[in-house]
């Protein structure tokens, strides 16, 4: 289903769909004595969402490919616990810095308000569509799962005044806070990521923070989602990318933010795989741009 700027969507289409496969990927790297990653909720939600392409997944079967560098299961596995290690790590070492107040934009099915040792009186904040945000809180509920932190969600489109939602909610801009945009960017139109880091900025305190991923813009093949939904096809995905992104020029995350009064700090995907004791694939889709990676920033 090609975007609109008003559209929605639950867990089991268009950009919901996504955040499925990535609960699907997240899931299977947590399984077995030699799990990578460890997330007991991602499997049981996956399996609640009941898309039959990613319950294989969970299961063992399809979506990947052993003759493939990038999308064999192995090399999935290692992605998504380079990537979740990373969002992790910058909660942690925030919360260690005595940051008590997160947002996790687009949370989709992220599990870390119930899953990370949050320092008492830590509030999480959650963000996303209201059927996305109603179905993982019931179904978590009905899980027996109970939150590691207090919280709160918001259930309200980033397009529209998440902020007002936001503070609604009880959020305290004059607190530091520690924000992530973990797999979000490429999904937003370019004019509606400089909001969000708009927004963002206005409402961060000195010594917030921002984690997401770092795309090196001038590098980017232009057909890069294309390539990437041919090759998930032929493994049966039924997902279409190139409906769901929004490609074209728009503004490097990092300068931006240095434009804002953010301090950046990019580990690139090289460097956080080798950290991980994992090698890069050797593909050219494994990375979103030769000098792509993570990117960290700090307001002073």
């Amino acid at each position: 289903m090609t975007r609109t700027a008003d559209d929605s969507w639950d867990l089991a289409s268009s950009v919901g769909a996504t955040a499925t496969a990535v609960a699907a990927t997240r899931a299977t790297a947590s399984q077995g004595p030699d799990a990578l990653l460890d997330d007991p909720w991602a499997e049981p939600l996956v399996r609640a969402v009941g898309m039959e392409m990613f319950v294989k997944v969970v299961d063992g079967e399809s979506l990947a490919d052993d003759d493939d560098p990038l999308l064999n299961r192995r090399a999935m596995n290692e992605q998504m616990a380079v990537r979740t290690r990373f969002f992790d790590d910058f909660f942690l070492d925030a919360a260690r810095a005595g940051v008590r107040q997160a947002v996790i934009l687009a949370s989709g099915l992220d599990t870390r308000a119930y899953r990370l040792p949050w320092p008492a009186g830590t509030v999480v904040f959650e963000i996303d569509q209201p059927e996305v945000i109603e179905f993982k809180t019931r179904t978590l509920a009905d899980l027996g799962a109970e939150p590691t932190a207090q919280r709160r969600t918001v259930a309200v489109d980033l397009r529209n005044d998440w902020a007002k939602a936001l503070k609604e909610k009880g959020f305290d801009p004059t607190a530091p806070t520690a924000w992530s945009a973990e797999g979000l960017l490429v999904y937003l139109p370019p004019e509606a990521q400089d909001r969000l880091f708009d927004d963002i900025t206005s409402l961060s305190a000195p010594g917030s923070r921002i984690a997401t991923e770092h795309m090196d813009l001038s590098s980017i093949p232009d057909d890069w989602a294309e390539k990437l939904t041919e090759r998930t096809k032929r493994l049966g995905s039924e997902i279409d990318l190139t409906e769901l992104f929004y490609t074209g020029e728009r503004n490097s995350a990092a300068d931006y933010l240095a434009r804002h009064g953010w301090r950046n700090t990019i580990l690139p995907t090289a460097e956080a795989y080798a950290a991980n004791g994992f090698q890069l694939p050797d593909d050219e889709l494994a990375t979103l741009g030769g000098n792509s990676g993570y990117l960290t920033s700090t307001l002073a």
